[in-house]
């Protein structure tokens, strides 16, 4: 069997009439990863003998009402796991083998009997857009392993997009699952701030950081953020409101919506393939009965200064705790305190991680926390006004995920500025904190994938997943998979 023939729903009814196994499942996960991750390197730490284990014991099981039962998942390696290696792909974790507790979201997929294949590959403590930055290897676009599969949730995206799990949990700052979901053609969703707890998410910028699904259709995104929502007391962001049935809202019925589409997101510098991609998506609305309009986001383009600032300012806070003396790899060359502190961090950390700690320290410090810090927070208002204005007439805003497509790996590497400007669409959504989903709207002329971006509301991920789920039932783009081989394939 191949985990690409099925949804979450269907291997349900399968495991319920014992048609199938778990351990089946599980197995075929692992096979498949034998088969392709020595090209796509898509997880970093694999947990089999475990796996396998589990999913003996709930073969045995005689309750199997969970929503999730069996189903083979990858968790990004910055999301805590009880027992099982965390190494935020970065050298000063590498020796952090044995976690003591699970975050919030992992326990949540234990809960419902979920199996945790192993730890996915991501840019260093989540800084990047390419996966470029893991200290250990890059991973790679499985449509095309020259390129790269966006970041910092590479790994989780190339995994789903492989077919290696069934779903994955990525996280995202600035569009760390939406940008990597767009380039490997998948469904990734990054929900409300608040909706997911991120205890346990081993922080970058917190006030922009949020948990969320990579899957590869709509529906089995929704039925995953239905498990992994939810209030939790151990995160003091976590809010306190209901969660509901994402699933109901899946009618396919998106007659009457009102969709926005900010002339920003499709100006200068957006790839004319994905311009194209999204105006024929656009077509597509039209003929399901909602209707749309041109609109303005006039801060946008302020967006990606303000983040850079915001984000690097709460990773230079957030990342202090790594010294070399509670966790972590310590410099055996040192010969003072001091210098252990200092050789600590410079061996232990990657160039990127190193920039922006730098660049955060810098904004926060003494004579340039107001021209900096406190500026690019009243610009973080004014996105967010911008966005709560639209919402006053219009059910979504649309637009691409991306400016391009993915690009090779090694294009841009050596060039921050630009790299950080391929997050341009998605930051605002960060920034203002509402949902956001990329699902597959074309491809490019080389073959690789085009994603569509749908913002809703705050806390309304209910219209975001019915106009996604509209969209994709109306056509075929998330049904292509990528030619990677394997007996699975």
């Amino acid at each position: 069997m191949s985990l690409f023939d099925y949804t979450i729903k269907e291997l349900e009814a399968k495991l319920h009439i014992n048609e199938i196994t778990v351990q089946e499942l599980v197995e075929t996960s692992y096979q498949r990863i034998k088969e392709v991750d020595g090209d796509v390197h898509a997880f970093l730490t694999l947990n089999e003998e475990q796996a396998i284990a589990y999913a003996k014991q709930l073969d045995e099981s005689s309750e199997r009402n969970k929503s999730l039962f069996g189903m083979p998942a990858g968790v990004k390696d910055n999301i805590v796991t009880k027992a099982l290696r965390t190494t935020c792909a970065s050298q000063f974790l590498d020796n952090f083998n044995d976690p003591l507790y699970n975050a919030t979201v992992v326990e949540k997929l234990n809960n419902e009997q979920v199996v945790t294949i192993g730890k996915l590959n991501m840019d260093e403590f989540a800084m990047g857009s390419s996966n470029e930055n893991s200290s250990y290897e890059p991973t790679r676009n499985p449509w095309n392993t020259d390129y790269v599969p966006g970041g910092s949730s590479g790994g989780s995206a190339a995994s789903v997009a492989a077919g290696e799990v069934l779903f994955s949990l990525g996280s995202d700052t600035g569009g760390s699952i939406r940008q990597p979901a767009a380039f490997c053609g998948v469904v990734g969703l990054k929900p409300t701030y608040g909706r997911v707890s991120r205890f346990g998410l081993v922080a970058f910028a917190s006030s922009l950081d949020q948990i969320g699904p990579i899957t590869r259709n709509v529906e089995d995104n929704a039925r995953v953020l239905e498990v992994i929502a939810g209030h939790d007391p151990m995160d003091s962001t976590s809010a306190d409101v209901e969660v509901p049935a994402y699933t109901e809202a899946l009618t396919g019925d998106v007659r009457g919506l009102k969709i926005a589409v900010p002339k920003e997101y499709l100006a200068e510098g957006v790839d004319p393939e994905v311009k194209q991609s999204v105006l024929e998506a656009l077509k597509v609305y039209e003929s399901l009965g909602a209707t749309w309009e041109e609109v303005s986001l006039p801060h946008s383009k302020y967006a990606v200064a303000a983040y850079y600032l915001l984000s690097s300012s709460e990773a230079s806070a957030n990342l202090a705790r790594f010294d070399g003396v509670r966790y972590g790899v310590r410099s055996e060359n040192a010969d003072n305190m001091i210098d252990m502190f200092k050789k600590s961090r410079s061996e232990g950390f990657g160039e990127e991680v190193k920039r922006r700690i730098m660049l955060g320290t810098f904004a926060l410090s003494s004579g340039y926390y107001d021209a900096y810090y406190k500026k690019a927070q009243k610009v973080r208002t004014l996105i967010k006004n911008d966005f709560d204005s639209i919402f006053e007439t219009y059910d979504v805003v649309i637009g691409p995920t991306t400016p391009t497509p993915a690009f090779k790996i090694g294009e841009k590497v050596d060039d921050p500025l630009t790299m950080y400007a391929n997050d341009i669409i998605t930051i605002p959504v960060n920034l203002a904190g509402v949902p956001g989903i990329s699902v597959p709207c074309g491809f490019s002329e080389k073959g690789l994938p085009i994603g569509l971006q749908i913002i809703g509301k705050h806390f309304d991920e209910n219209t975001v997943f019915r106009a996604a789920h509209a969209y994709e039932q109306a056509t075929d783009h998330h049904k292509q998979r990528p030619q990677l081989g394997g007996a699975n394939a």
